[in-house]
C-alpha cells in the first residue's frame, strides 16, 4: 500500500524501491555452444559464508533468461566508477556485446571484464522463480577484488561514493 492508503502500483513501487542504493554488475556466462553473453545489473546480492553463495534475478520476460536457465556457471563482475561505460553497454541488446571488449574466460568459460572492482566465479547452484523473475544462486567457487570506488545506482541514476577512512 502506498503511504495514503491507495493501492500500490508498479511505478510507484520502483520509485521507494529506487531510494535503496545498489552496486552496479556485469552478469556474464558461456553458453555450451560457446558464446559469450552478459547483461547489466543491479540485484546482486550474498546470500552465505558459509558455503559462500550469492545471487542475482532476472526479469522472466528478458531475451537472456533461457540462456542464463541452461549455464551451469556464472561470473558476477562488481563495476568501478571508471566502468560506467561498460554498465552502458551491457544495458543494450546487440548481437556480440563481447566484441572490443577486454576480458578473460574463468570459472565455466564465463567472461571476467578487465578492471572491474571485484569478480565472483559461480557455479549455479539453484534457480527460484518468484512473481516476474527468477532468481539465480551461485556457489561462489573463485572471488578476487581490487581496491577502488564502486559505481552505484540509485533512484535511476549512476553516482559514486567517497569512502571515509
Amino acid at each position: 500500500m502506498a503511504v495514503d492508503g491507495s493501492p500500490m502500483d508498479e511505478r510507484h513501487f520502483r520509485t521507494a524501491l529506487g531510494r535503496f542504493v545498489t552496486g552496479v554488475t556485469v552478469i556474464t556466462t558461456r553458453t555450451a555452444e560457446g558464446r559469450l553473453e552478459g547483461l547489466t545489473a543491479n540485484s546482486f546480492s550474498a546470500v552465505s559464508l558459509d558455503p559462500p553463495l550469492v545471487l542475482w534475478s532476472l526479469r522472466q520476460s528478458s531475451t537472456l533468461m533461457t540462456t542464463f536457465q541452461d549455464a551451469n556457471h556464472f561470473a558476477v563482475n562488481v563495476l568501478g566508477t571508471w566502468q560506467f561505460a561498460l554498465s552502458e553497454h551491457f544495458a543494450k541488446r546487440m548481437p556480440n556485446k563481447f566484441e572490443n571488449i577486454v576480458h578473460a574466460p574463468g570459472l565455466g568459460g564465463c567472461p571476467l571484464l578487465f578492471g572491474a572492482l571485484a569478480t565472483f566465479e559461480c557455479s549455479k547452484e539453484a534457480n527460484m522463480t518468484s512473481g516476474d523473475h527468477v532468481v539465480f544462486f551461485g556457489r561462489v567457487e573463485r572471488a578476487s577484488y581490487r581496491d577502488g570506488e564502486p559505481l552505484i545506482f540509485s533512484a535511476g541514476r549512476y553516482g559514486t561514493h567517497a569512502f571515509l577512512e
